[in-house]
C-alpha cells in the first residue's frame, strides 16, 4: 500500500516576492487545514509574512498501532507513545521521500533550501525532526512544537555517523503540563540533539497542555524572521 500526500493547504505571502517557505505538519489525527485553524485560533490572526509561504501538508491514512490498528491520519507508525518505544523506521523513511518532494517543488520555484523550514506539532514535529537531521540535513531550519524523539531514534545514530558541521538550527517549544508528551521527553530530546550538534532554542510553557498557546507562536514568528529575513 502507498501512502502519498495528496492534500495541500498554501498561505501565500502577502508581499509581491515569496523568498522563503514554511512546511508545516499536523499532529495525529488531525489534517492540514485544522492544523492552519489551530495556529490562527491562538495567534488571533492568520500566521502570514510578506516574504513566507506557509504550507500545511496533509498526511495520508494508515494503520496506526497506538489506536489498535484503525486507519488514522498519522505521518509513521509507532508501537506506542513513549519515548522508550522503538522507532519505526519502515514507516518513516517512505514518508520522508513524499516530504522531499514537497521541499523540492520550493527549490523548484527558485527558492534557496537554506530558506526552506520544516515543522509541526505533536508527531508533525516529530517528522520534522526525522527530516532535518536524518533525511534532509540541508533545509534551513526546524521548528517542533510539543513532541519528542524515541530515546533510541535512528536519528541520533544519523548525527552520530557524520561529521560535526553546520546542523539546522531547532526552535522547540513544550508545555510544561502536557499529559500526552511530558515537557520532560521534549528536554530529553532538546539535550541529545544538541550534544550531537544541534543548535538552538528551548521555550517551556507554564500550565500548558498538549497544546498551542499565543506567545509560542510569537516566538516562533520572530524566530523564522529572523531566520529567513525578507530578501
Amino acid at each position: 500500500m502507498s501512502y502519498n500526500i495528496t492534500e495541500v493547504t498554501v498561505v501565500p505571502q502577502t508581499g509581491q516576492r515569496h523568498t522563503a517557505t514554511l512546511i508545516f505538519m499536523h499532529g495525529s489525527g488531525w489534517n492540514g487545514v485544522l492544523s492552519k485553524n489551530d495556529l490562527e485560533s491562538v495567534f488571533g490572526q492568520e500566521l502570514t509574512f510578506p516574504h513566507i509561504r506557509v504550507v500545511y501538508p496533509t498526511s495520508p491514512e494508515r494503520p496506526y498501532t497506538p489506536s489498535n490498528g484503525l486507519l488514522q491520519r498519522v505521518w509513521f507508525d509507532r508501537q506506542a507513545v513513549d519515548i522508550n518505544a522503538a522507532e519505526d523506521v519502515s514507516t518513516i523513511k517512505p514518508m520522508a521521500e513524499e516530504l522531499n518532494k514537497l521541499i523540492d517543488k520550493e527549490v523548484s520555484l527558485g527558492i534557496d533550501i537554506k530558506r526552506i523550514v520544516v515543522g509541526g506539532f505533536s508527531m508533525g514535529s516529530s517528522m520534522a525532526l526525522q527530516m532535518g537531521y536524518c533525511f534532509r540535513s540541508d533545509v534551513g531550519g526546524i521548528v517542533a512544537l510539543s513532541s519528542f524523539l524515541n530515546e533510541r531514534s535512528n536519528v541520533y545514530k544519523v548525527l552520530e555517523s557524520v561529521p560535526v558541521v553546520e546542523r539546522p538550527p531547532l526552535f522547540m517549544c513544550h508545555g510544561d503540563s502536557d499529559k500526552v508528551v511530558p515537557c520532560a521527553w521534549g528536554e530529553r530530546t532538546f539535550a541529545q540533539l544538541q550534544q550531537r550538534g544541534v543548535k538552538g532554542d528551548f521555550h517551556s510553557f507554564p500550565g500548558m497542555n498538549h497544546s498551542l498557546c499565543k506567545r509560542e507562536v510569537e516566538l516562533m514568528k520572530k524566530w523564522l524572521v529572523d531566520l529567513l529575513p525578507d530578501v
